[in-house]
């Protein structure tokens, strides 16, 4: 089994992934399937994302400290 390409995000779906995730670190199910209707990504692209940009945080806080 291939794995996946990597999904190239535009700047748009990143500005408002950014938003999002400032207003809130997780997403319930409903909210992450408007998301990603809204962006025209699936539902394992926005959940993905988030999953990736709490690691970014967390290693971001790690290294400050």
């Amino acid at each position: 089994r291939r794995k996946k390409a990597r999904t190239a995000f535009s700047n748009d779906q990143i500005q408002k992934l950014e938003k999002r995730f400032r207003e809130q670190k997780y997403l319930a199910a409903s909210e992450r399937s408007e998301l990603a209707d809204k962006l025209h990504l699936s539902d394992q692209q926005v959940k993905t994302w988030f999953q990736n940009r709490r690691m970014k945080e967390k290693r971001q806080q790690t290294n400050k400290e």
